[in-house]
């Protein structure tokens, strides 16, 4: 895929981009504590395995080589329950976040994220929908497929709302975004209210808490392509992001072919939200903090900034899915209500630290 404009590759970089530039080896440094983290998170659970003989499983898993009888029990845990339920955690993290970092990059404001364009509640709609009629009863991929298009039905709605004229205002995406939410809350509401069996008003109620409970390699394939197809195309652009920072009519009089940018960047961020929500259900803040988090570390270049942000939002849900599993021996709790609780008071802290840097600047 081509950039928006050839025009934008020519545009230098400002001095707080150069800035930012400096910071580039903090990526590689995100990408060890991944590894790190899944491994960790790997080796924890009801039955604790020793980190070094989860990084020799981990390593003789990857290298295809022969596991002794000893381990291979060890092994089963390892991969069959826990490694494709932490993957899918990092990959649902890397989701979230990275179109977070896109819609707030587009909309230029740090309390934006995919869930404003009612995706996430559209998803959660679709699949309460799905359980309450009975259409996910008997398949595990039957859910995942009603609530990514769940998800895709309502950004597209959105979208085809908020357009006018051949041109797409972005004040007109929030308050239709704004307007979206409150339905589907609204039907998901009453789904819930109507449902007569117990079971399904659990799974419901349980499935808009979200969790990655059950998941296995099948999540892991399901999730991973739609990763790779939203990171690929907003790295190219990511230089076009940040023209757009400074305003629609400073970037189309640099040649950003502006309505082309927000369409692609809408697309995509709702097909990375879509597929998160499908398999983890409604789980919040992460396209939030994370993003607001990386560009305090790495600063506004884009280029930086989503590889960060894809990285970080990845870190942040395996250590909250660990917590989940972990903080009640015999229980386990719901990964929306971590993310909730971890999430809001940092993201609370982050907002009063850059308001009074930006007082002490002033």
């Amino acid at each position: 895929m081509g950039r928006v404009s050839s025009s934008s590759k020519s545009l230098p970089l400002s001095p707080e981009s150069a800035v930012v530039w400096n910071k580039s080896w903090l990526i590689p440094v995100f990408g060890v504590l991944l590894v790190v983290s899944i491994a960790i998170a790997t080796a924890l659970g009801a039955v604790t395995i020793p980190l070094h003989t989860t990084t020799r499983l981990l390593t003789y898993g990857l290298f295809q080589l022969p596991i002794d009888g000893d381990e291979r029990t060890l092994a089963t845990i390892v991969y069959l329950i826990r490694l494709p339920r932490v993957l899918a955690a990092a990959l649902v993290g890397a989701s979230l976040a990275l179109a977070g970092t896109m819609m707030q990059g587009l909309f230029r404001n740090p309390l934006a994220d995919a869930g404003l364009i009612g995706v996430s509640s559209g998803g959660a709609l679709g699949g309460a929908l799905a359980i309450s009629s009975g259409f996910a009863v008997g398949s595990s991929f039957l859910l995942p497929c009603a609530t990514f298009a769940g998800a895709l039905i309502s950004a597209f709605g959105v979208y085809l709302f908020a357009a006018r004229q051949g041109g797409t205002s972005l004040t007109n995406l929030l308050l239709v975004g704004i307007a979206m939410n409150a339905i589907w809350g609204s039907l998901t509401t009453l789904v819930l209210s109507l449902a007569q069996d117990y079971e399904i008003s659990r799974q419901i109620f349980f499935w808009l808490m979200g969790g990655l409970d059950g998941r296995g390699w099948a999540h892991v394939q399901m999730v991973f392509p739609f990763v790779v197809i939203g990171f690929v195309p907003a790295f190219f652009l990511s230089r076009d992001l940040n023209v757009l920072l400074l305003g629609e009519e400073t970037a189309m009089s640099l040649g950003i072919n502006v309505e082309y940018a927000k369409r692609l960047l809408l697309v995509f961020a709702s097909l990375l939200a879509g597929a998160a929500v499908a398999i983890a259900g409604t789980i919040g803040f992460v396209g939030l903090v994370v993003p607001h988090m990386m560009r305090l570390i790495l600063g506004p270049n884009h280029r930086l900034l989503l590889p960060g942000a894809t990285l970080g939002g990845a870190i942040f849900l395996v250590w909250c899915d660990l917590f989940a599993r972990m903080v009640i021996p015999s229980e386990e709790l719901q990964l929306g209500v971590i993310t909730a609780v971890v999430g809001a008071p940092l993201f609370l802290h982050l907002l009063l630290r850059q308001d009074k840097t930006q007082r002490n600047s002033a």
